[in-house]
């Protein structure tokens, strides 16, 4: 964080006046994009004036609006990039050409619009769409990756009109927001895709897949499923990189592919990205399937990526991961089946409107476990998680802060362990605020 006063007392202004659904959950979301219509309406609707790409899903969003900006960027666009939350600064939502938004342009903007914002009193993330909007026309980007926030019919994102639109998956997660039911949450994504838009499916499930047909059917909008479009199969890994053979089931054409996104479910954004880059191509975009691979290698370097299976130290082992819900968390806990250690530790937290119960009993009971909260108001206080945990087979001490719990765990650390820390983006972006 900034030590320029300026600075710090806008984003102070902004978490205090305006709800922020990371902090006190839903009571933060506004119905509708009504107050996103009326912002960009007095911003002369900045959306309206560079080209996008739209990204929705439950899981693998930020990881794919990530690595599709790094393939803008290396072929030479000038690229936005809009993202949520952010693990350390605030900055990290809305950059170009993988630097963040600067810390003057955010004090100026909320400054020049305190009027506006106070009539119109939007929620954390409107206003926050609406200054990326702004920032991405007024530095004229050739074209802009945004992801949405929550959801996809009402998130404040979709009121624009993209290229393309892009669904990595559907899992459950937000069911108190999005429905109870795989098809009920995969309708609400659905509400991303524009007509004559076309959109691509990550991710193919039997129980979304009549949802998503029959919404680009009645937009019609060419849909494309980039799991049967690509096939991939990792040869070997290191602490850097994957490394992959890369089939385009279409041309029968294979390809070397290697990528500093090291988590194994990488592979499905990966060939969701390669999908992307061929359609974008049609679209006027000076793209190919080469530029693309070559860009995968540093996703991280050119975008800034951060807290996705990153490797924070080696000798003892220390890995993060933002993985939030039971179906990330499978992923990344499958994964680290695979790290070899002496003994195997934890630092988890969750927020209160997870379903900790069914999350916990995918983690292994053989670890030493670190409870802890992170500093907002929506986080399940680890004394209640450590609760839950123990009715789950699992143990550890509870620490009141993310700090108590990563010094606990170094100290009780070899040089042969591994310390995993996961569980919610608070935790993580804590944990990384400590590092640096």
């Amino acid at each position: 964080m900034s030590d320029q006063p300026g600075y710090r007392q806008t984003l102070d202004y902004l978490y205090e006046r305006l709800p922020m659904f990371s902090r006190i959950g839903k009571a933060a979301l506004k119905p509708d994009l009504t107050n996103t219509i009326k912002l960009c309406a007095a911003l002369d609707n900045p959306h309206e004036k560079f080209k996008s790409v739209h990204i929705a899903g439950t899981n693998g969003k930020g990881s794919t609006s990530h690595a599709l900006a790094a393939v803008m960027q290396e072929a030479g666009y000038k690229t936005g990039l809009y993202t949520s939350p952010h693990l350390v600064d605030f900055r990290e939502r809305i950059i170009i050409n993988g630097k963040e938004v600067s810390e003057e342009w955010v004090v100026d903007f909320v400054a020049k619009h305190k009027s506006l914002i106070e009539e119109i009193n939007p929620s954390f993330f409107e206003i926050t769409v609406a200054m990326a909007f702004a920032f991405f026309a007024e530095e004229k980007v050739d074209i802009a990756i945004i992801e949405t926030g929550l959801g996809g019919r009402l998130d404040s994102t979709n009121i624009i009109t993209p290229l393309l639109s892009i669904i990595t998956n559907i899992s459950y997660d937000h069911k108190d927001l999005l429905g109870n039911t795989l098809a009920e949450i995969a309708a609400e994504k659905a509400g991303i895709i524009k007509p004559n838009v076309p959109v691509i499916i990550g991710e193919q499930n039997d129980e979304t897949e009549r949802i998503f047909f029959e919404h680009s059917v009645h937009k019609q909008s060419p849909m494309y499923y980039a799991q049967s479009l690509w096939g991939m199969v990792r040869v070997r890994q290191d602490t850097k990189y994957q490394y992959y053979k890369a089939v385009n089931n279409a041309k029968l054409e294979m390809y070397d592919l290697h990528t500093d996104l090291l988590g194994n479910y990488q592979q499905h954004n990966i060939k969701t990205v390669l999908t992307a880059s061929e359609i974008l191509s049609h679209k006027g975009f000076e793209l190919s399937i080469p530029m693309t691979i070559h860009a995968l290698a540093n996703v991280k370097k050119t975008t800034g990526l951060r807290g996705r299976w990153e490797w924070l130290q080696e000798k003892p082992t220390i890995i993060c991961d933002v993985a939030h819900n039971p179906a990330g968390l499978h992923e990344v806990l499958q994964q680290w089946k695979q790290v070899d250690a002496t003994t195997k530790h934890i630092i988890l937290g969750f927020v209160k409107d997870k379903d900790v119960a069914e999350a916990l009993r995918l983690f292994p009971k053989d670890a030493v476990y670190y409870f802890c909260n992170a500093n907002i108001q929506r986080a399940l206080p680890a004394n209640e998680l450590r609760e839950i945990a123990v009715q789950n087979g699992l143990t550890g001490n509870a620490y009141a802060t993310v700090t108590g719990a990563v010094l606990a765990a170094k100290d009780n650390m070899k040089s042969t362990d591994a310390l995993l820390i996961t569980g919610s983006f608070f935790i993580v972006g804590e944990a990384l605020a400590i590092w640096k």
